[in-house]
């Protein structure tokens, strides 16, 4: 039986606009909740909000009349995806060179804080992604899904399609393989 959200999933994917609005209303605290968690150690004179990056991500969402939702957990598993380009996009933003971009060495952590001061953070870890993607693209949907997305390995073994234990291995390595990265 389908959650009230993947119900309601289908029914903007049909085109239904009243789906739309009873949607927002649904997915909304969970939207916020990963966003704030994302910003939970940035400074709070961020020029991005959570309510802001929310909005961005529900536009980027609804915006795309093309998409073919499944279910709630591929919902919030392209909203954690959604979510980790609009931040790499503002820290480019950010960090271009006519605005004083910098590089700078980053350690990897269980807490990957990401403020304006340390901007090309992201950016590097974001190249590091890209290079683990091509080695192994689930890797990184583990990682953007538990970092982005603040998504439990529960949640992201059901919108991957694998065992929680799978998950846990796949997060486990791809730390591991960031860590090596990201430290030379």
């Amino acid at each position: 039986m389908p959650t009230p959200i993947t119900e309601l999933l289908r029914r903007v994917s049909a085109g239904d606009r009243e789906a739309e609005h009873e949607l927002i209303e649904q997915v909304y605290p969970d939207l916020h909740a990963m966003a704030k968690w994302q910003f939970r150690l940035e400074n709070p004179q961020h020029t991005l909000q959570p309510t802001a990056l929310v909005n961005e991500v529900y536009l980027k969402l609804m915006g795309d009349s093309t998409a073919e939702w499944k279910d709630r957990a591929h919902f919030f598993a392209v909203a954690s995806r959604a979510m980790r380009q609009i931040l790499i996009d503002h820290a480019r933003r950010v960090c271009s060179a006519k605005r004083g971009g910098r590089a700078c060495n980053i350690p990897l952590d269980n807490c990957f804080p990401i403020t304006e001061d340390r901007c090309m953070d992201l950016l590097i870890l974001d190249e590091a992604l890209t290079s683990l993607e091509k080695i192994n693209p689930r890797l990184v949907q583990v990682v953007v899904y538990r970092y982005f997305g603040d998504m439990t390995e529960d949640e992201i073994a059901e919108a991957l399609g694998i065992s929680a234990r799978t998950v846990k291995r796949d997060w486990n390595f791809a730390r591991a393989w960031l860590r090596e990265r990201l430290s030379k």
